[in-house]
């Protein structure tokens, strides 16, 4: 295929995908446990007339919508990112231990009840922790780190983390506060106010800056380290320009809507067969896969009939887990 047909077929590809979110964002907004009549909604929203389908519309349905918007942009990119980065179809997000830093911390403030004192308490927290891991990770590893050492500094931080969440649940000092922390780590986009979207924008439009222009970095990259330094790639400078950028985005995702699992790991696998199997032509794609996919987690949600509402992260982990599983299996197969 050459150049032009490349080009094409991302375009198509793009196109498609803008489609879908489209159509999704309208359905989030319009499907719930009772269906929203959105162009009365939006008459009386337009007019000032504080209706129920106003207030709901404004207050529940859109931002509820737009958080779901940019977490699934931001966990499909930084899954993209990091796979390209680490040249490891099964890398993730997480790697870098900006999310269980950022899950943790927010899992301390819930315990001391300082999210009580203001609502913008916890997503601050929340993205101090995502941080504050990834500066940890950056000491332990070192300056000019390989790709192998960054990667075990990132589990042991996720191991930390994941150790202080156990202790605070172990030490909670009520069952209603080990039900809200549980409920948290399990991820939700329910109660989220315009105030929480306005809160992760600027963080998550840093990180999204960051990667911008690295798509041919992560190409060169493909070619091996020596030859992308070759091509004018400096290796250490693009490992740390990704590792920030993701512990932003990401960090301010899972400290708006808790941690939400496998997005950034299923998008870009489900994606890269339709890219040519490229990591700068795999980003775009997977942000606007990843925002599709949170949207549509989102609905299912509101539309299984549960007597106790499922949450998103739980029902993105029924449907990453399997196919976790399978990429598993076929990777054991083509070695075997």
């Amino acid at each position: 295929m050459n150049q032009a047909q490349f080009i094409k077929a991302d375009r198509r590809l793009v196109l498609c995908l803008l489609i879908s979110v489209m159509v999704l964002f309208v359905l989030s907004l319009a499907i719930g446990r009772q269906p929203l009549p959105l162009f009365a909604a939006f008459s009386d929203w337009l007019r000032g007339d504080d209706s129920v389908h106003a207030i709901i519309l404004s207050q529940i349905r859109i931002p509820r919508a737009l958080i779901a918007l940019i977490a699934g942009a931001s966990l499909g990119l930084c899954g993209a990112a990091m796979q390209g980065l680490l040249r490891n179809p099964l890398a993730s997000p997480g790697l870098v231990g900006s999310a269980s830093g950022a899950a943790f911390f927010a899992v301390l403030v819930l315990y001391f009840g300082s999210g009580v004192v203001a609502h913008w308490v916890l997503p601050i927290a929340a993205m101090i922790g995502a941080m504050l891991a990834t500066v940890l990770v950056y000491m332990m590893a070192g300056r000019d780190s390989s790709v192998t050492t960054l990667i075990l500094a990132g589990v042991a931080i996720n191991a930390l983390a994941t150790a202080g969440m156990s202790l605070l649940l172990n030490l909670a000092p009520s069952p209603f506060a080990v039900r809200e922390l549980v409920l948290w780590t399990l991820g939700d986009i329910t109660d989220r106010s315009m105030g929480d979207f306005w809160l992760m924008l600027p963080t998550t439009i840093a990180g999204w800056l960051l990667l911008i222009g690295v798509g041919g970095q992560l190409d060169a990259l493909t070619l091996g380290e020596r030859t992308a330094q070759s091509m004018g790639v400096q290796p250490g400078r693009l490992r740390w320009r990704v590792f920030i950028a993701v512990s932003l985005a990401v960090g301010a995702a899972v400290a708006t809507v808790g941690m939400i699992g496998f997005i950034g790991l299923v998008v870009p696998h489900l994606l890269r067969p339709y890219v040519g199997h490229e990591p700068g032509r795999l980003l775009p794609a997977s942000a606007l896969g990843g925002a599709a996919m949170l949207l549509a987690a989102d609905i299912g949600v509101r539309i299984i009939p549960t007597d106790v509402p499922l949450k998103v992260g739980v029902l993105t982990a029924l449907v990453g887990a399997p196919f976790f599983l399978h990429l598993i299996v076929r990777s054991r197969r083509e070695y075997l």
